[in-house]
């Protein structure tokens, strides 16, 4: 099981978007400076809703991802944290 040093690098090495309801991927990339490409962390969301607002950020918030933000969304809000 590798673990979220590990699975933050592959991402960051693999342009990916990193997708989790864990807030220790944010802590790691703002307290740490820690390298990532992407983060989305889902809170408080229904496992029906996930991909559709998964979806919507991938659609409305493209620019902010690939500058490398971190977008935590909830069920009724987005907050975007750019990086640097």
């Amino acid at each position: 099981d590798p673990g979220d040093d590990e699975i933050m690098a592959f991402a960051h090495r693999e342009g990916r978007v990193l997708v989790t309801l864990d807030k220790d991927f944010g802590m790691l990339a703002v307290l740490q400076g820690k390298p990532h490409a992407r983060i989305v962390r889902l809170v408080n969301v229904s496992l029906k809703e996930q991909a559709p607002i998964c979806l919507h950020i991938l659609q409305t918030h493209e620019a902010n991802l690939t500058a490398g933000a971190i977008i935590t969304a909830e069920q009724d809000r987005l907050r975007i944290r750019m990086s640097g």
